[in-house]
């Protein structure tokens, strides 16, 4: 039996500071989340949107379908010195279970290691380019040159669908193997402002097939840029760049979507969701003072004014006021700098002649590193959806 008196704090007067303390601490936890939905608010309204979009085209490839997709044939590198040809051969680009596959695979197990480097004709079938010095090549090593040692493929709308802004959307796997380039892109149906990269290029998704531990961004980043320019010597991509990085998995371990949003204003390039954006550009100031580029370059023996090839474009937006198709390819290795000399036990030299002979003379090396099965190999795309503005 307790005795004595019993305490009853519920009786006591209260104290005014505790109380004061509660409200405060209250108060400025609401306050938190107060200003944190007005930020989250005006950061939503603030993204800038492609308005309404009327679908064009949309492939879940059920079948490789000849009305959407021409498969680009050739050998000639592509202007980034690729040291893969891409064929029609259904080796290197297949529809299986409702998914597109592009495969890179050995030129020698075609025609032998030998011939790849040595004493061969090799003239590719369907070629579709019209510079016939691109459908055929002669090894011989005493001048160091070589049949493209990886056949490969590259796919194009070039033939049946373009927008001039709206929305493209990729959803793809990406595969892993050294100096293995996967790429997404856009170009101008017609070369409006003259030749590349006067007319624009839209790099909606570019990656390395390089393990995380290849120094330049390997498997776990992928990047997206526009390249313009005046000529090729004076691009203005290295200001209209960007990337995203995975930091838990690669990009070839599980599909994902890669978008582009376009309009007069802006655009926009992301990967999975708006908030993972790899590039995202206000189109605020006309493209040739972006650049910076001199006011004069050497034209022979002499020096001219640099000419300004979007000054009868539309205001900021030239040479991105046009039409554009798509592009889906697996490129391998080139001398364009994709591949910066000396990083990666790189076994080629960008300004050497000979570089896709040293390329093909460590096929031993780089191939070790291609996964045998086709599904880790492969560049596989899901599906690919095309909007226009309307």
């Amino acid at each position: 039996m307790l005795t004595g008196e019993v305490e009853k704090p519920w009786i006591a007067d209260k104290d005014v500071y505790v109380r004061i303390s509660w409200w405060v601490t209250w108060g400025v936890a609401m306050l938190g989340v107060v200003a944190g939905v007005i930020r989250c608010y005006f950061g939503w309204k603030d993204v800038p949107r492609v308005g309404n979009l009327c679908l064009i085209m949309q492939d879940d490839f059920s079948t490789l379908d000849q009305n959407i997709w021409t498969r680009e044939v050739e050998m000639g590198g592509f202007g980034n010195g690729e040291f893969e040809m891409t064929t029609d051969s259904s080796n290197n680009s297949f529809v299986q279970d409702g998914r597109l596959y592009i495969v890179p695979t050995l030129t020698s197990d075609v025609i032998g290691y030998s011939n790849v480097m040595n004493g061969y004709t090799y003239n590719i079938s369907g070629c579709t380019t019209s510079n016939k010095t691109a459908c055929g090549a002669v090894s011989n090593s005493s001048s160091g040159a070589v049949i493209n040692p990886v056949m490969s493929a590259r796919l194009s709308t070039v033939n049946s669908h373009s927008i001039k802004y709206g929305k493209v959307e990729v959803v793809a796997k990406l595969p892993t193997g050294d100096w293995l380039w996967p790429a997404i892109w856009m170009m101008p149906v017609n070369d409006v402002y003259g030749a590349w990269p006067a007319s624009g290029e839209i790099d909606i998704m570019e990656a390395r097939g390089n393990g995380i531990d290849y120094p330049s961004q390997g498997i776990n980043y992928v990047r997206s840029s526009l390249n313009w320019g005046p000529f090729s010597f004076l691009n203005g991509v290295a200001k209209t760049y960007g990337w995203w990085t995975n930091r838990r998995k690669t990009y070839a371990d599980a599909f994902h979507t890669y978008s582009v949003e376009w309009t007069p204003e802006f655009i926009r390039m992301y990967v999975d969701t708006r908030l993972d954006y790899m590039l995202q550009l206000a189109f605020n100031e006309p493209f040739f003072d972006r650049g910076d580029f001199p006011e004069t370059i050497a034209n022979g023996s002499e020096y001219i004014v640099t000419p300004d090839p979007w000054v009868n474009g539309t205001k900021n937006v030239a040479p991105f006021d046009q039409s554009f198709y798509l592009i889906l390819d697996l490129a391998v290795g080139g001398t364009s700098g994709w591949f910066p000399d000396g990083v990666g036990d790189k076994p080629w030299l960008d300004a050497s002649s000979a570089a896709m002979h040293d390329f093909a003379q460590a096929q031993d090396t780089w191939y070790a590193t291609w996964p045998q099965s086709i599904d880790e190999r492969a560049f596989i795309i899901d599906s690919v959806k095309m909007w226009q503005s309307c």
